[in-house]
């Protein structure tokens, strides 16, 4: 939880620790590309290590995106009965091209979770994280 004093608050916003540890927690995240002015949005599975954000990706238009224009939001969230969280990284992507990375990137668990060819990994590095709790209204 927070270290908000005020425990009544229903925005509660998120140090950078706690996002990553909440993003470390996720299973599935949003990304989002911009070609143009037109803004695409992917959800992919991910994992994170040392404040990185790893997915694997098809080739495809997304890939495509990304060698041309790196920069991205990526945004991951939870919602129970009473609460939630969501915290949104802005930051860039790196196709990643050895080996030795798609080893390491294996061995956190990251694979594909739709029965498609996923042969290329991708790395997010944050240049702005923010997160929130929202005590939820019940209904």
């Amino acid at each position: 939880m927070s270290d908000n004093p005020n425990t009544d608050d229903p925005v509660v916003p998120l140090d950078e620790d706690q996002c990553w540890d909440l993003l470390a927690t996720g299973k599935v995240g949003r990304l989002v590309t911009v070609v143009g002015d037109r803004p695409e949005i992917y959800p992919v599975n991910y994992v994170t290590d040392d404040r990185t954000v790893y997915f694997r990706s098809g080739e495809g238009s997304k890939l495509s995106e990304l060698a041309v224009h790196p920069q991205v939001a990526f945004e991951v969230d939870e919602i129970s009965e009473d609460s939630a969280w969501s915290v949104v990284l802005h930051g860039h992507a790196r196709i990643l091209r050895s080996f030795d990375d798609a080893a390491r990137i294996d061995a956190l668990g990251l694979s594909p979770w739709v029965p498609t060819p996923k042969y290329d990994y991708v790395a997010l590095t944050a240049t702005d994280l923010t997160g929130m709790r929202l005590k939820l209204v019940k209904r």
